[in-house]
């Protein structure tokens, strides 16, 4: 009778209720945590759509048809919307023919097109977003914020900006571009990105107070009228060398001038 009663228990039924239960919770997840995400995503799917179809006609060439990289233009996953917007809103990309560095040139999309461009790299991985005003405004800073924008710009910026963000060269037929007239979120993304030969500042390094301080120091700058002949902005090495080359190259002449009348005299 107690043999009748007993049941034995089959060694696969164990991992059988188990694999039926996680297929189960499978089947839940499916069913509630799509809708879940599409409601939160339907504001951006419908942009991140069109600034996929944009990019597979305008950047796959290089870039490849999901970002991916190829031997013509490197992975764009990661880069963030910000490096994007920066690339398309300034010219720079897409780029005509391959060269040494992309030049600044008219932009031939839409705010629209930029937007939605910026967004579908964005869905790619994560990576800097587009800033917000308040993040590189310059506007309503202090005297000493300014000062200390000018003191960032210079002991960060100027090795290859110019003391008053002019421009200069850099090896191999690359440059760095001059500032005057760039917006401040230009600017800001160019830090956070680092575009062409340019390194990144993180936040960590330069926050975006600083990054406000040295928008405002360019802005103040290049808002003021200039006296006299500028040089190119290169600073007191310039104005010292024009010094003594046409100054004291001028009082030389003179001096010899006047010792080549004396000795005539006699």
């Amino acid at each position: 009778m107690r043999f009748l009663t007993a049941k034995r228990r089959h060694r696969a039924a164990r991992p059988a209720l188990l694999l039926l239960a996680l297929l189960l919770m499978g089947a839940l997840y499916a069913a509630v945590a799509p809708a879940a995400r599409v409601s939160a995503d339907t504001g951006n799917s419908q942009q991140v759509a069109e600034g996929k179809g944009l990019f597979q006609v305008t950047c796959s060439s290089c870039h490849g048809m999901n970002g991916e990289g190829s031997s013509q233009g490197p992975s764009l996953v990661g880069v963030g919307s910000a490096a994007a917007n920066f690339q398309v809103s300034t010219g720079r990309m897409p780029m005509a023919n391959p060269g040494a560095q992309a030049p600044r040139k008219p932009n031939t999309y839409t705010d629209e097109e930029v937007a939605a461009l910026s967004a579908f790299v964005a869905s790619l991985g994560p990576g800097p977003a587009s800033p917000t005003p308040e993040q590189y405004s310059g506007e309503g800073l202090s005297a000493e914020e300014l000062a200390k924008g000018g003191e960032l710009f210079r002991t960060n910026c100027s090795a290859c900006h110019n003391f008053e963000g002019a421009g200069g060269a850099l090896p191999n037929g690359k440059y760095a571009p001059p500032l005057e007239g760039v917006s401040g979120q230009h600017i800001w993304e160019a830090m956070r990105t680092g575009p062409q030969q340019m390194p990144v500042f993180s936040a960590g390094a330069l926050p975006d107070e600083d990054v406000r301080a040295i928008v405002g120091y360019l802005e103040t700058l290049h808002a003021q009228p200039s006296s006299g002949l500028a040089f190119g902005g290169l600073g007191p090495v310039a104005e010292g060398l024009f010094a003594w080359i046409i100054g004291i190259g001028g009082l030389c002449l003179i001096a010899v001038w006047i010792a080549a009348r004396g000795a005539r005299a006699r």
